[in-house]
């Protein structure tokens, strides 16, 4: 699994940049390990206070409000995934020839000898269910298994805890994967590619050849779309181990070395004797929840990674079928009226919200919050022909209204101009006016949720209630 670099921690000057969920873990263990820890933090608010002052019980040095400026003697920076390459501190470490590691790097560097190989995913959308799913199927194969990484659960805990792991499933985004150099991944998936985070990555090139690197060193397979072109582009830039192959999956008919779906069933024609002319059958599509287009997709790539570790055909279909996705991705929160109502809370950019709106025949589509940078013309011209009505809400739902002008003239719009608690009660009562016998209601917002909700899952939480309540009514 790559070079097993020992370094001697012992006295060695940190930069820990950040007080996060990476940055606190990350503190605590090189600290243990002997190195002198100090930890930057742009921020200085009573959170932060109560964080440092926990670090400094342990004897780690805190800077608070002055996360630019490089500390004397700095030997390694190792960075929260969030800070923007461009940050002065990262720019005076590359002049004093410092290097800056994530906090994904410091794991794959404190691995052990004997450690638990990697099947890592990314991609703009899918990243969690797409791990959370293959960390399923490892587990209905016997396999001791953990969904971490950007997941919730911490990479570093995963490597240093007293658990023995055989393989992890390992959720990777973008910003891990720049901080990252030297990870080498057993096979790993780049799900899609759609801008997302360009304010962070500066352009699409520098966000694609992150995702990119998630490839880089793989030793059996790099796993690519077939139905976006840019994630096969990535598989061939890539510099693997030998005998590594590239595997794709499709929604249609795979070819050799590939996965995809005939006649409702998922199979599989890259890990089988004879790929010319064999197929195994490995699950069908009712046995993905749910069997939307893009959650089979999402299916069909942890099954890959699965199979490319040697899982039985058996342990895929056990595994999708014990699987069920979290909160606030294409849940069906009720039908009210004979309209069903869900919640995708979790669609926060155009490419999300198009998977979401192709599922459905009819939506009365409830969007909006905070575009960050987005554009929506793409999004309303694809998915046009099914709106029967729209519901905008949030910040930046002027953007989708222009959109919505040029491409879907005829699609009748309600503007809530509010951003109140209760915002979202008006807009799904403003849904059920508009919807009809049949139809879906699908909070897809498109957008990030900040604006009006602490995240998503408070947005798809509001959303569920005010469904609630107007079935309570109904």
């Amino acid at each position: 699994m790559g070079s097993q670099e020992v370094t001697d921690w012992q006295g060695k000057h940190v930069t820990v940049a950040g007080l996060g969920v990476s940055g606190i873990p990350a503190a605590k263990v090189l600290h243990g390990l002997g190195a002198v820890v100090t930890v930057v933090n742009d921020g200085d608010d009573e959170r932060s206070r109560a964080q440092a002052a926990e670090l400094e019980a342990l004897g780690i040095t805190v800077r608070l409000g002055d996360g630019a400026t490089l500390p004397e003697g700095t030997e390694l920076i190792v960075t929260a995934p969030g800070w923007k390459p461009d940050k002065p501190l990262f720019a005076a470490a590359a002049a004093a020839d410092v290097p800056v590691w994530g906090d994904v790097e410091l794991a794959w560097r404190l691995r052990g000898p004997d450690a638990a190989p990697w099947l890592a995913v990314t991609g703009t959308n899918g990243k969690t269910t797409t791990v959370q799913m293959l960390a399923s199927i490892l587990t209905a194969a016997g396999l001791r298994t953990a969904a971490v990484g950007n997941i919730g659960v911490s990479l570093l805990d995963a490597v240093l805890g007293e658990e023995r792991y055989d393989v992890l499933a390992v959720e990777l985004s973008s910003y891990q994967l720049h901080w990252a150099p030297s990870l080498r991944a057993h096979s790993a998936v780049v799900l899609n590619l759609a801008p997302d985070h360009l304010d962070w990555h500066g352009s699409m090139e520098a966000y694609a050849a992150d995702k990119g690197r998630i490839y880089e060193g793989n030793r059996v397979a790099c796993v690519y779309n077939l139905a976006d072109k840019a994630t096969e582009d990535l598989v061939r830039e890539a510099d693997v181990e030998e005998g590594c192959r590239a595997v794709g999956f499709t929604l249609g008919t795979p070819g050799p070395s590939q996965l995809g779906v005939v006649d409702g069933i998922l199979v599989d024609r890259a890990f089988v004797e004879n790929r010319q002319k064999n197929a195994q059958e490995l699950a069908e599509v009712s046995d993905v929840n749910p069997p939307a287009p893009h959650n089979i997709a999402n299916a069909l790539a942890a099954a890959a990674l699965a199979r490319a570790f040697g899982v039985p055909a058996a342990a895929v279909r056990d595994g999708l079928r014990a699987f069920t996705p979290d909160a606030h991705r294409i849940a069906h929160v009720a039908d009210v009226d004979g309209v069903a109502y869900i919640d995708d809370s979790k669609a926060t950019n155009t490419h999300a919200a198009e998977a979401s709106l192709a599922a459905y025949e009819s939506i009365v589509w409830i969007a909006g919050g905070l575009a960050k940078g987005a554009t929506f013309d793409e999004l309303v011209a694809k998915s046009a022909k099914r709106l029967r009505g729209v519901v905008l809400i949030g910040a930046d739902r002027a953007l989708i209204r222009e959109a919505l002008v040029r491409h879907a003239p005829e699609v009748p719009v309600v503007d809530l101009d509010r951003t109140d608690t209760g915002a979202m009660l008006a807009a799904v009562r403003e849904a059920r006016g508009l919807a009809r016998e049949g139809d879906t209601v699908l909070l897809a917002p498109a957008c990030a949720s900040m604006d009006m909700f602490a995240n998503y899952n408070k947005r798809g939480d509001a959303f569920a209630e005010a469904v609630r309540e107007l079935g309570a009514s109904a």
